[in-house]
């Protein structure tokens, strides 16, 4: 098969499409015929060398897909040669052919393309097991996404949404914001020219939001803590300009302040399907019914898998960036 090959650390010219090996499968596993996959903030960090992928995954950068089923494994019981899936990856997506755990693997949503449904299984899995299994964010509560337009930010407005919150969200400009706004986002920040801790505090009487989802990390930390409510959880799920910063932990107390971390591709097969599940329960119903749609900006041939990182760095996109073999 066709695999993009990492070359070598560094910039988007490092990653070349080969010839490689297909993939093994083991009992547990699914080879999945690959349609589309999906660029994540991780592929960038992994083609600079400074995320390697875990120990016994593919070394091809991409973490998420979808596909049809090509072969079962001895132990799969669920999943059948022809099912068209999309699955949550350690690795491996930038490929022709991927083999995936059974239990990462769901269905693709009636109503969404087989291509397009690429665009879900990572934001998905992150925003359900930060913001709703981890951090319990309610309906009549209140959540602030940094990044609004990203591919998590775009998926975190419309499922909150759906599940009765109102949404904040940050962006770097006018246009970025309106796609929010139109996507249901309640109040849109431009972080360019607005201080959002004011702007929160002035929308909310004072109070703060409930719940926030950061990816921005030391350089936005302490102004988290201040925009948040009494019982407010913080939930950090990368560190994109800095990951040290210093904490008075006195500023935790008064209001009872949860700060939350948390990976997706680090975590064991047994929990990573634990959420998969959780999100075919939860969320799922919801693409079903056309409350949450997938956002895509611009689709690239998997030969131009640079080209498409040159966009992801440029933050010029709003959504998902799809590669198709």
């Amino acid at each position: 098969m066709k695999a993009i090959v990492i070359t070598a650390p560094g910039g988007p010219e490092v990653l070349e499409l080969q010839e490689v090996e297909d993939p093994t499968l083991n009992h547990d596993e699914v080879l999945v015929k690959v349609e589309a996959t999906a660029l994540n903030r991780a592929d960038i960090l992994q083609r600079k060398g400074q995320y390697p992928p875990p120990k016994g995954a593919s070394p091809y950068p991409g973490l998420e897909c979808s596909g049809t089923v090509e072969a079962v494994g001895k132990d799969v019981s669920r999943w059948k040669i022809g099912d068209q899936v999309c699955c949550l990856l350690s690795g491996g997506g930038y490929a022709e052919k991927v083999a995936v755990p059974a239990g990462q693997v769901l269905p693709v949503p009636p109503g969404v393309s087989l291509k397009d449904a690429a665009a879900f299984p990572e934001v998905a899995c992150t925003v359900w097991s930060t913001i709703f299994m981890t951090s319990r964010l309610s309906a009549g509560e209140s959540l602030l996404v940094h990044g609004g337009s990203s591919g998590i930010g775009t998926f975190a407005i419309q499922i909150a949404k759906y599940r009765g919150a109102s949404v904040f969200v940050t962006a770097g400009s006018e246009e970025k914001l309106a796609f929010c706004k139109n996507l249901g986002a309640d109040v849109g920040i431009n972080y360019k020219t607005e201080d959002f801790v004011a702007r929160v505090k002035e929308e909310t009487g004072g109070k703060g939001v409930d719940v926030i989802l950061d990816s921005i990390g030391a350089s936005y930390f302490k102004r988290n803590l201040e925009s948040l409510n009494y019982d407010g959880r913080l939930f950090l799920i990368g560190f994109m300009e800095g990951a040290v910063t210093e904490l008075d932990l006195r500023a935790l107390f008064p209001k009872r302040l949860t700060v939350q971390a948390a990976g997706l591709r680090t975590r064991t097969p047994e929990n990573k399907a634990e959420i998969v599940s959780e999100v075919e329960k939860n969320v799922w119903p919801a693409v079903v019914a056309g409350k949450v749609k997938p956002v895509i900006y611009k689709y690239f041939p998997l030969s131009e898998a640079a080209e498409a990182h040159r966009l992801m760095e440029s933050s010029k996109h709003i959504g998902k960036i799809l590669l198709v073999p």
